[in-house]
């Protein structure tokens, strides 16, 4: 579990802004992958110009911001002169497609696993779910050992305390609104609050909501599973229990959720993968072996939780 944890912890540099302080609204995926051509390309002044403000329909920054949202949420990536649209999100968001408007809960988990499992442009989101174990906590009490675990993995990067303290306020309130007043867009409740991960218990103090999570679907379950493998141990056939429910950046931790719900979802591996998948317990010894899985495999099984 350590050699798994300090492989994820070196991967990247830090990322604390972008957003403009805007949590991810439901629609801003579907408002940037509208912007893409037909070979899904995006030019990167279609978020700069003047004409922004009328294309997306929001103010300036919010327009900065879903620039932000759709990247770390790996709708399009960035190609240096112009950002390209994924082929996951392109079966997802475009007409006709799984999910078009980013309604199903499937889409809401997919992104939150990009931010809290991937840590991309998400470092906050990151730390929060791997790192935080307190069962309760505040904003203030969470911006010291967040500078301290960013200053671990770029000692050059400069970070002021209100950068930090910004961020945190727009990861919590993504998970956990706040009431909101102002401009429909301000209404709008954020993309990841119907998650039920994160609640406010007092005025300014949360808490994770751990357990089964019933609207977590199998497949994106599974697909995160096989993403974790892949980035932290791609040469190892099997993986044992401990390390998917508690290894940093594992689905356990990411989703938050309970040794029994876990050991349910690994039981029903084999069928949902065809084999390819499958859990074992004997002698005491819990783990999942894994035949060659592609990248096509992967996409399945996040196809799955829309069907």
């Amino acid at each position: 579990m350590k050699t798994t944890s300090s492989k994820i912890s070196r991967v990247a540099s830090v990322h604390f802004s972008g957003h403009e302080t805007f949590p991810l609204r439901q629609m801003w995926l579907k408002k940037a992958f509208d912007q893409a051509s037909g070979d899904g390309l995006i030019p990167k002044t279609t978020f700069t110009t003047e004409s922004s403000i009328a294309a997306f329909g929001v103010g300036k920054n919010m327009v900065a911001s879903i620039r932000h949202w759709a990247l770390a949420s790996g709708v399009m990536t960035d190609e240096g002169d112009t950002f390209r649209v994924t082929r996951l999100a392109m079966e997802i968001l475009q007409s006709g497609g799984l999910d078009p408007y980013a309604e199903d809960p499937a889409t809401a988990w997919l992104v939150h696993w990009q931010l809290a499992g991937r840590r991309h442009r998400s470092t906050t989101w990151y730390w929060l779910f791997n790192h935080v174990t307190a069962p309760t906590f505040t904003r203030q009490e969470l911006e010291e050992p967040l500078t301290e675990y960013a200053r671990s993995l770029d000692p050059k990067h400069r970070l002021s305390s209100a950068t930090i303290s910004r961020d945190l306020e727009t990861c919590l309130r993504s998970y956990a609104p706040r009431t909101a007043a102002g401009s429909p867009e301000d209404f709008a409740e954020p993309l990841l609050a119907e998650l039920g991960l994160l609640q406010e218990v007092h005025k300014g103090q949360y808490a994770f909501r751990r357990g089964p999570k019933a609207s977590l679907h199998d497949g994106i379950f599974t697909y995160a599973l096989i993403d974790f493998w892949n980035r932290t141990a791609g040469s190892q056939s099997s993986l044992a229990f401990e390390t998917i429910a508690y290894a940093e950046g594992s689905p356990g931790r990411v989703f938050k959720l309970d040794e029994e719900s876990i050991a349910q979802r690994l039981i029903s591996l084999a069928d949902l993968t065809r084999g390819k998948l499958a859990w074992t317990d004997s002698a005491g010894l819990r783990q999942v072996h894994r035949k060659a899985l592609s990248n096509e495999d992967q996409k399945e099984m996040a196809r799955r939780a829309y069907e």
